[in-house]
Formats: structure tokens, sequence, C-alpha cells
């Protein structure tokens, strides 16, 4: 059986409706900020219980139009060394400088010690990743540490979508959240992201950003250095179906999540991520830890090989220290080599989980997990 590392799902009636709202776009010409997109902005707003929401380019746009819109003039951001590149590079594109801090082995996020650690007179913010869309338990001691130390917690929420803890959606804990719709994220869009926040001035000033810095769509003043990051009337409407199907893909998630904890509960060579109480993940990824010694290469290889099972893509294959390009980022005073992000980074892998996933394809994951890992074992 084969099971890819990802799956991008639309039905038969939401592809119909797809066409029509594209359809409905080519007639009238409105192409860019139309009504697709104020309708998908309404909508994710209203889902993840936030008054405002603006619809970009990319999940990155998002990050990067939030942290102009913060004005970071070269004060830091404190990012986690398990991030994805877009997390950093929007600080520095922004005028900022990211500083890196170590994770939580539990959650693969930051901690509230992890960021006591980092902080420093200069930073301006902590950028929060919800990593596999968990939020991690420590989120409310995370957010009393900056508001006390008087800097804005920010989240980069673009695996979270529909995500909770304590029932509270990821979005609603700091300042202002990017969300990501590229094609494998729990909602799609093809290309496209979202700003959600609860500050009118910030959420104003994204929609400027967001239109070469124009004060207004038809005509108006630059005002701001901004750039093309619209979300055109295509995308939004692709994302708006898409959205709609937001509960149940995140139940068929969930459900192939717990085929596949309870199949690995200790199993020889590999632990699944817990889900920690209080959280509700939306299992945009199902990362497991391999035991050390365990060789991930080789590991995916006979997956793929023996069982025609592809590993979805790591949370994340290497910490950000580790790209060429961040050779040179700072990190926490006293972080050392950031170990805990090393480790994790290094024996981390990714089951797939589609959203229309059955449980056969599960039970032949699992399957197949269990006999190579233990065989990884047995080589050590």
């Amino acid at each position: 059986m084969h099971v890819p590392a990802a799956r991008v799902v639309f039905s038969d009636d939401d592809r119909a409706r797809i066409l029509e709202l594209v359809d409905e776009s080519l007639r009238s010409g409105s192409l860019t900020l139309g009504p697709h997109g104020e309708a998908f902005e309404s909508a994710f707003a209203e889902r993840h219980q936030v008054p405002y929401a603006v619809a970009v380019s990319s999940g990155t746009s998002a990050l990067e139009i939030m942290f102009r819109a913060l004005n970071l003039g070269g004060r830091e951001v404190i990012v986690p060394a398990n991030t994805f590149f877009a997390s950093a590079a929007a600080v520095i594109h922004a005028g900022g400088r990211p500083r890196l801090a170590d994770v939580s082995a539990a959650t693969l996020a930051l901690s509230a010690e992890s960021v006591e650690a980092a902080l420093t007179p200069q930073v301006a913010a902590v950028l929060l990743v919800h990593i596999g869309g968990l939020v991690t338990p420590e989120v409310d001691a995370i957010r009393r540490l900056c508001d006390e130390r008087g800097v804005l917690l920010i989240e980069d929420a673009a695996h979270a979508h529909g995500a909770t803890f304590d029932g509270r959606p990821a979005g609603t804990f700091g300042h202002a959240a990017a969300f990501s719709f590229y094609p494998t994220k729990v909602v799609a869009s093809a290309e496209g992201g979202m700003i959600v926040t609860s500050d009118q001035a910030l959420y104003d000033d994204a929609r400027i950003y967001r239109d070469q810095g124009k004060d207004g769509f038809l005509g108006g003043s630059h005002v701001r250095l901004g750039y093309a990051w619209r979300m055109s009337e295509v995308h939004a409407a692709v994302g708006l179906v898409h959205l709609g199907r937001l509960d149940e893909f995140i139940a068929t998630r969930r459900r192939v999540a717990a085929r596949y904890r309870e199949a690995l509960a200790g199993a020889a060579g590999i632990t699944p991520l817990p889900e920690p109480p209080g959280v509700v993940s939306n299992i945009y990824k199902f990362p497991a830890l391999l035991d050390p010694g365990v060789d991930r290469t080789g590991f995916k290889s006979r997956l793929r090989a023996e069982h025609d099972l592809v590993c979805s893509g790591e949370v994340y294959a290497r910490p950000l220290h580790h790209e060429p390009i961040f050779s040179q980022i700072d990190t926490a005073p006293g972080a050392g080599a950031l170990r805990v992000a090393e480790d994790v980074c290094a024996r981390q892998v990714c089951l797939p989980v589609h959203s229309d996933m059955t449980d056969e394809e599960a039970d032949h994951v699992a399957g197949s997990v269990l006999e190579v890992a233990a065989g990884a074992v047995a080589a050590t």
C-alpha cells in the first residue's frame, strides 16, 4: 500500500464551489482585494475567535508584515532554534535581529525557561511557534513573562489552524499571529497567509503594508515601505472553501493520531511526541523521536523501500543555526550549542497524516514503523 508524505484534499463539491467563486471573480473582474478575500478574512477571524484578520500572500509575508508593524528598528526578537527559515528571516527583513533560544523536548517549542534565559534589554518580541499544530501548555507562562518584561508575544501559527489549548484557539494568546495556507497545511489556498490580531492599529497597518504601503486600495498615498503582499481572489476562494472543512479535517487527523499512539505505545526505537493535558492539536504533523543511535536516513529509506511509505518532512531536520545563512545568528546567553534543539532535530521523524486518511492506511503506517524501528534497534 502506497502512503505518500502528504495529500491535498478537495472533494468534488468543494472543487465545484471553488470554480463557481473563481468564475464570479472572472466575470466581475475583481481579482484581488475583493469580496472573496473579505469573506475569507471574516470567516477565519470568527473561527479563531479574534476581531481582525488580514489575508496576505503567504505565511512568510504575514510574519514580516507583523514585524514591520512593530517597528523593530534593530531590536531583537527571540526565535526558537527549532523552526522554519521564515521565522527568523522575517525578523531580519523587517529590520530586527533574531536571537535564538532553545526548545522543550516535550513540545519542540519554546519554554518559559528558555525564553527567560534569552531575554535581554534589547528584546522587543518573542515569537512562539506552534510546532506541528501543538500549542505548548507553557503559553500562559510565556505570556506572563513577556508582559512582566514589557515585550510582545507573537505567534507563528503557520501549522496550527484550529488547534487549541485550554479551549482557546491558536492565534489568541499573543499580540498577533501568522497562519499559512501552503498546499500541505490543514487549510490550504495554494499560496497564502493570514494575520490575526485584536489590535486595530496593527490591523490597519497590515492592510497598508500588504498593498505596496498605500493608505487606500484605489489610489492613496504610499505611507509605509510595503510590498506586493496581497492575496488574490482566486486564492481566497480556495481558502474560504477549504476553511469550511477544518473541523472535519481535524477530526480525521486526530483519529489517525489516536491509532498511531495506541499502536506505538511502548514501541522499541521510537516514541511519539505526547499531547499534553489541555492541548488539542490539529495534527498538522505527527512527530516522533527515534531512540539515540537509530539512523534516521536508514529508517526512512527502509520505510520507503520495503513498505512504500514516505515520511512527512521533519519539523525540523536541522536547527536554524545549522543553516548556512544563519551560521552567525545570535543565541541566548549561556545557550551554548542549543542542545535540546540539536537533539530533537537530529532524532525526529514525522509519520504521514492526511485529512482523508483511512484506518487501513493508518494501520499500515503503524505496523510498518513498528517493524522497521524494531529492526533499527536490533542493529544498534
